[in-house]
């Protein structure tokens, strides 16, 4: 009987030591930030259908939306984000929790997709860097620390919007 209750008490206490280590871990990658940059463009007339930015201009206040999927293919996270003056977005992943750190790593589980542009001369989507089949991350070896804050940057695209209209071009 002394047997049983010392196992029984050897097994709670392993149990809320392991507990204990498991909320230590989940409040330390809480603390970590997730971000995500790249420019979203308007690519020029005599490049479209191709890869090419040569000749492309940023837009201003695009919308790009960021997915993230589970181990299983089910969404666990997106949100809409907003280019600023220069074409250029800084996406805060607020919220994002990875539940299993190597299967629901960002750099497996979050695309970047083409949402809209403001422009109406240049609002069609390419698939340039899969701008509509969701463009994958890149670590690039980029880490902030500030005070009470840490982010890993990933980048993403760069993206393209393609004109809704280009004359023809003439053979001289």
């Amino acid at each position: 009987m002394a047997f049983q209750k010392l196992c029984f008490l050897s097994t709670l206490l392993l149990l809320l030591a392991f507990t204990a280590f498991e909320t230590t871990q989940a409040s330390y990658e809480s603390e970590v930030e997730v971000v995500v940059e790249g420019m979203v463009y308007c690519q020029s007339c005599n490049r479209t259908g191709s890869w090419s930015l040569t000749g492309a201009e940023p837009i201003p206040s695009a919308k790009i939306g960021i997915v993230c999927k589970d181990y299983k293919g089910r969404v666990s996270f997106y949100k809409d984000f907003i280019t600023n003056e220069n074409g250029y977005f800084y996406a805060e992943l607020k919220g994002f929790r990875m539940k299993h750190y190597y299967l629901d790593h960002p750099i497996q589980s979050c695309t970047v997709h083409l949402v809209y542009s403001p422009k109406p001369e240049c609002n069609l989507l390419t698939n340039l860097n899969n701008g509509i089949d969701g463009s994958p991350l890149r670590y690039e070896k980029k880490k902030l620390s500030g005070e009470n804050y840490q982010a890993v940057v990933y980048a993403a695209g760069p993206l393209a919007f393609r004109p809704s209209y280009c004359p023809a071009m003439t053979h001289q």
